[in-house]
């Protein structure tokens, strides 16, 4: 295995050290960029920690030291603002999705036991079904309670600036799936994050000249870990997106370094740049200067070489685009290959909540573009259970390996066992230390976009409707969008119809009412998570002693008939 040096960085032990050396070291550096009426504003560090302190200091006098606090809400700095004041010394930050549904992001409150829950304005009507009890607090308002907190430090109150922080204990508890009922909550410590954040920056160098765009959700593990608290740590900037249709735009006012992303959306700034080399008829040309600037020995060379060729390809992205970091699934390596032929660089990882997230990444000096990367410095990735084909279940073991499931210590004990997290997913380790996924070894569904889809979560809802009395929800790859179809398999509630419509009930009848089931299920979940297709099955679903489905096949029973929908 080639040798390859690490990236020094310091080692801290609470996000709130880190947080507070930062603030000093970094004092009148812009941290923050955030578009307001029309125009990018600018935070500093310094004015972050203070405003930081003061909020902190305030809802630590409102009683809320060592409660459970919601934040959710649009990436923006009261965002950010709201999740390291409640983490550094308030109590426990519970980053939750606002695209989910009210129903779901009131059970995760019920689950979570939240005294609070800090929102946007926009998700008022997603908080509405929060029990009464849970204090209401609008981000409009966190101006109001930062003069409050203000005053309250002026006038010597050093309650929160003074706060001991536990490394080991549970600092964040991010919900993985939204469903009601097998809801997981991921329990990280202070520790599991800081020590994610000095192993990801070994491996790829983020420093003070560098500007991230903030496009994916600041909710999940990934955007929060690798896009907000990995900048703070390293004195970079981040300038949040308005969202993705306007990603070019806002690369063109912030000029980023660096974009943290999904395969999806790397693909599509890729096919744009092919499609327009198409266009002007540059296809040969372009093809002769790769080669020319491929030649070039020294890598720092080469890259900025392709920079200047390509200055138009460049100049779309804001002119100083040097990475892409891509997770959540696998990305297509001619991609990869493609944009490094024209000076960006590509770079995918592999990461899971529960591992803070990062467990794997490829390094900016040794990559594999067809591998989810290389374990960290100081974690171990193996491979157990080998089978013929020298696939296994891949499981893991580092300091960034979370707690548990929250108030679950049954399903904790499933996944990890002496010390080894067992992911659940499929893979094999190369001659090199490259992990490569195979598949899925549980149910989960992972969109073109990095997505999951959790099938357990529509059957469900699926369930509750009248008619359906048993359900579960498959994923095909459709060729013509390449993505997955959801398509939901049904046995009915027989009796149900019989009740309605008669012994001699129909089916056009049932279909009527199955496609009322799916579009009321369709109007609950996110769009990504929406049933395309139904097939109606005859028998019951074949069960084990414990009356659980037997999964295993059944999507080959369909499978003909799926292809038939398609066709039309």
């Amino acid at each position: 295995m080639p040798k390859y040096q690490n990236y020094p960085v310091d080692i801290y032990k609470n996000l709130k050290e880190m947080f507070n050396a930062s603030a000093e070291k970094f004092g009148d550096k812009t941290l923050f960029m955030e578009k307001v009426n029309g125009t990018y504003r600018s935070l500093s560090f310094k004015a972050y920690a203070e405003n930081v302190n003061a909020l902190g200091t305030e809802l630590l006098a409102r009683g809320f030291g060592g409660k459970r606090l919601i934040v959710t809400g649009e990436n923006c700095i009261a965002w950010v603002t709201a999740y390291m004041a409640v983490i550094c010394g308030v109590g426990i930050v519970v980053p939750v999705d606002k695209e989910i549904p009210a129903e779901e992001i009131a059970n995760i409150a019920r689950i979570s036991e939240a005294s609070a829950v800090l929102y946007n304005k926009k998700n008022a009507e997603k908080i509405a079904g929060i029990d009464a009890n849970v204090t209401r607090i609008c981000f409009d308002e966190l101006p109001a309670l930062m003069e409050a907190g203000k005053a309250k430090l002026a006038a010597g109150d050093r309650s929160y600036l003074d706060a001991k922080i536990d490394e080991n204990a549970l600092a964040s508890l991010i919900f993985t799936s939204g469903t009601t009922g097998v809801s997981k909550g991921v329990m990280l410590s202070h520790h599991n994050i800081c020590f994610n954040l000095s192993e990801m920056c070994q491996m790829l160098f983020i420093g003070p000249k560098d500007t991230f765009l903030s496009v994916l959700p600041l909710h999940h593990a990934y955007e929060c870990t690798c896009g907000f608290l990995c900048q703070v740590y390293r004195g970079s900037t981040v300038a949040f997106s308005e969202g993705l249709r306007y990603i070019t735009r806002n690369m063109q006012e912030v000029h980023p370094t660096i974009i943290n992303c999904v395969p999806l959306l790397v693909e599509t700034m890729y096919s744009k740049i092919q499609a327009n080399i198409r266009k002007n008829g540059l296809e040969k040309k372009v093809a002769a200067m790769v080669k020319l600037t491929n030649a070039i020995p020294s890598v720092k060379a080469r890259m900025a070489a392709k920079k200047k060729i390509f200055k138009a390809v460049h100049q779309t992205f804001g002119g100083n685009l040097r990475l892409l970091i891509s997770g959540g699934a696998a990305i297509d390596p001619q991609v990869s290959a493609g944009l490094r032929n024209l000076g960006i660089a590509v770079l995918q990882g592999y990461g899971l909540t529960e591992c803070a997230p990062l467990a794997a990444l490829n390094r900016d000096n040794f990559y594999n573009d067809s591998a989810a990367g290389l374990a960290t410095p100081n974690t171990l990735l193996d491979i157990y259970d080998v089978q013929d084909d020298g696939t296994g279940e891949i499981r893991f073991k580092g300091d960034n390996l979370m707690l548990g499931y929250y108030n679950q210590p049954e399903l904790t004990a499933e996944v990890i066992r002496d010390g080894w997290f067992y992911t659940g997913d499929l893979g094999y380790l190369d001659a090199d230390g490259f992990l490569h996924i195979t598949g899925r070894k549980k149910n989960v569904i992972v969109t073109s976009n990095g997505k999951n889809i959790f099938p357990e979560e529509l059957e469900t809802y699926l369930c509750r409707t009248p008619y359906v009395a048993e359900s579960v929800v498959v994923g095909f790859i459709n060729p013509k969008k390449k993505d997955y179809d959801i398509v939901a398999i049904i046995y009915p509630d027989k009796e149900r119809m019989k009740e309605v419509y008669g012994e001699k009930w129909t089916r056009d009848q049932l279909d009527t009412e199955l496609t009322r089931a799916v579009a009321e299920v369709n109007g609950i979940v996110q769009s990504y998570k929406r049933i395309e297709y139904y097939v109606i099955r005859d028998v019951e679903f074949p069960k084990n002693a414990s009356r659980k489905i037997k999964r295993q096949g059944l999507a080959d029973t369909v499978k003909a008939e799926y292809e038939a929908k398609v066709k039309g």
